[in-house]
This record gives C-alpha cells, sequence and structure tokens, in this order.
C-alpha cells in the first residue's frame, strides 16, 4: 500500500501531486468531527453512480432525449456570463480530472467506498425506512414559524458533588431553542442528540446553525469587526439545474455586489467541486451546459483590516482555482472542505468561520440557510457502540 493510500484511507483525502486539486471521501472527513456517532456510507452515497450497466442506460435514455430536443436557444446575458465562467475553469477541471485517472492507486479504494464498514453493522435507531425527511423550506414560510423549536440533550458528562468525599454524579442538560432565525449554538467538546418535530438530529462538537431565509442573512454580521468572522464561504449550486431561471444568476449578483461589499467581504478565490462516479469518469459531460458536472465556491475575509501583520504572515495566502474532486452525495451533498480551509484563515483566534447556503454542520463554522440540519437528521449516523 503506497503512503498517500494510506494517509487518505486515515484521513479521506488524497493529495495529487504537481496540482491544485485534491479528492476527498466526505464519509471519512465527517466522522473525525464526531465522538459517538458514525457517519453511514451507505446512507451517504445511495446512488454512488458505480453500476456500468446503469450507466450504459442513462447514455441509451440520453441519446433518445437528444432526439427530441428543441433546437438550441440563443442565450441571454446571464447565460452568456455563466458561459465565460466555464471557459476559464475548464482547463483547470480537466486537468484535475486527469489527475484522478493516473492516481491508480486511489481508483483502486473509489469502488469500495460505500462498503469498507462492516456491512454487518445495522444503523438501528439511526435507520428510519419510511419517515419523510423535513421540509425546512417549507416550514420557515408558515405562520408558525416563530413557534418552531429544537431540544438539545447535551450529553451526560462527570460533575463532583458539592460535599467533599461523594461520589462524582452524572447529570444531563436540556436546552429548548427557537430553531428558526435564532442562532443554536453545541459549545461542548461532544456531540449532541436533538430533536425536532419528533425527528432526531446530531449536532457536531463546536459549531452552531443559524436557519432563516435570505431576507435575515444580515443578522449574522456584528457591528463590531472585532467579533466578525474570518472567512465566508458561499456555496450555492450556481450554474447546475436549470440555468435559464435568472434568480441562480441574480443570487450570485447578490452576494458579489451586494453582501460582500455591505459586510466589508473581500472577495478572495473561487474553489470547484468536480463530481465524479466511482470508476473515476465524471457524471456528465463537461460541458453540458444544464447539468454541468461541477459547482462552484466563493470564498472572501471578512473584517481584514483589524488582523494585526503578525498574524497575516503566519497564514497561507489561498490560490484561486483550487479543485475538490469527490463522489457526490445524497440531493448532491457537497464534501465537507472546512477543515481544508482552516490553512488560509487570517485574524481571531479561535476562528470563526461562516457557510452561507449550508446543508449541514462542521465543527468551528457557523452554518447559514434554509437547510442547515438537512443531512444532521440521525438517518444518515450510525451510533458507535
Amino acid at each position: 500500500m503506497s503512503d498517500k493510500r494510506s494517509t487518505f484511507l486515515e484521513s479521506g483525502i488524497y493529495r495529487f501531486e504537481n496540482s491544485n486539486a485534491v479528492f476527498i471521501d466526505p464519509v471519512r472527513v465527517l466522522n473525525r468531527y464526531y465522538t459517538r456517532f458514525r457517519v453511514s456510507p451507505s446512507a451517504y452515497y445511495p446512488r454512488f453512480f458505480e453500476s456500468k450497466q446503469e450507466s450504459r442506460v442513462s447514455s441509451s435514455t440520453s441519446r433518445k432525449r437528444k432526439r427530441k430536443e428543441k433546437k438550441p436557444q440563443a442565450l441571454n446575458d446571464r447565460e452568456k456570463a455563466a458561459e465565460r465562467r466555464h471557459q476559464e475553469a475548464r482547463p483547470l477541471l480537466l486537468k484535475a480530472h486527469e489527475c484522478l485517472l493516473r492516481a491508480t492507486d486511489l481508483l483502486e479504494v473509489m469502488s469500495n467506498l460505500r462498503r469498507d464498514f462492516d456491512s454487518s453493522r445495522e444503523c438501528g435507531d439511526s435507520s428510519l425506512p419510511g419517515v419523510p425527511q423535513q421540509s425546512f423550506v417549507e416550514l420557515g414560510r408558515v405562520w408558525q414559524t416563530p413557534f418552531y423549536e429544537i431540544t438539545l440533550n447535551f450529553h451526560q458528562h462527570a460533575k463532583p458533588n458539592i460535599d467533599e468525599g461523594s461520589p462524582i454524579m452524572q447529570y444531563r442538560e436540556e436546552r429548548v431553542l427557537p430553531v428558526f432565525n435564532n442562532l443554536v449554538l453545541n459549545e461542548t467538546s461532544d456531540d449532541v442528540e436533538a430533536e425536532f418535530l419528533d425527528s432526531p438530529y446530531v449536532m457536531p462538537r463546536e459549531s452552531c446553525f443559524y436557519m432563516s431565509d435570505i431576507g435575515q442573512i444580515h443578522n449574522l454580521i456584528p457591528a463590531e469587526s472585532g467579533r466578525g468572522f474570518n472567512l465566508i464561504v458561499v456555496d450555492p449550486p450556481w450554474e447546475n439545474g436549470s440555468a435559464r431561471q435568472k434568480s441562480r444568476e441574480k443570487l450570485r449578483d447578490f452576494v458579489e455586489k451586494e453582501l460582500f461589499p455591505t459586510w466589508g467581504v473581500r472577495y478572495v478565490a473561487t474553489f470547484y467541486w468536480l463530481k465524479v462516479k466511482a470508476d473515476g469518469s465524471l457524471i456528465n459531460d463537461l460541458d453540458l451546459f444544464h447539468h454541468r458536472p461541477y459547482e462552484c465556491l466563493i470564498l472572501g475575509y471578512c473584517h481584514r483590516e483589524s488582523v494585526d501583520s503578525e498574524c497575516l504572515l503566519k497564514f497561507k495566502h489561498v490560490q484561486d482555482g483550487q479543485i475538490i474532486v469527490s463522489i457526490p452525495g445524497d440531493y448532491s451533498r457537497k464534501p465537507p472542505i472546512g477543515g481544508l480551509l482552516l490553512e488560509y484563515v487570517p485574524g481571531f483566534n479561535p476562528t470563526r468561520c461562516l457557510e452561507l447556503f449550508a446543508r449541514e454542520m462542521i465543527p468551528g463554522w457557523t452554518s447559514w440557510g434554509n437547510e442547515p440540519l438537512r443531512f444532521q437528521e440521525l438517518r444518515y449516523f450510525i451510533r458507535d457502540r
């Protein structure tokens, strides 16, 4: 076994030589964030894009669709802007994919990422067959929104009795908090189990979320620069889906031209998430306009003027155009890159980082969006025994 492969099996991160690309196994990375739970590979990778027969069927279906497709229409201004960005990113993405295809030791492992845990272990109470997933977007729009609450059940801790010589007592703390338009925190170094509308959830250590619609987003940035965020990552589905829906480009314009300037955020880089199948091939043709096999992540520094020069010398300057390669999870679930970004974060200690449009939680980050709890439901985890 090569050293790089051995390191990957332990960390979940494979770094390609002489490249600005890395491959990530999100399951291994996420499992470093939990103490009493593990992410289930089969729950994370429900489709996995692994069947060659499935690929042939898909290809055949695609050909049939092409016969029925209408003549291409002229691109509007926003679509032209998206196409220009695609052409700029295309060489970087192709080079990253070539690096993956040359990494034969990694390709041998990729086909087993969904099955490499002990298959005899069942998810137990973590599996919830037949239970529909909560629609947080819909819940955030109804008149009852301000009254919805989440219950946090903190794990038992050792606590000495007041009387000297008495045995150590165990206690359990329960907190009930508004789930919408409120900062919900787990400040402990342990996982926290939570309950919302009779569904169980898990919050990783030292994490927090703020669930709201975009109209409440300005509440996240404190007025005092010394209490702001070091790094902001914007993570919506920029070019995928139906690119003809103008609201996707409007969202990008809002972030770059209105939100960042209002918050005093300086744009620093764009990362790309390249989606591949278990055999290393791209999930779609790279130039397929409405369903490209990649998404963009925008990074910005906040309150940079408050960071002293000594601190700035200690961190790496982020390189634009870095590529994160992974097999997509359920609902195009993005890989966790928070740990990779920490070496690029200047400023306050401990670092404070914010992910916009997040759909899961990681330690040290504030997760904002309509669905930061989406992939925190217990169905995605295995309880460690």
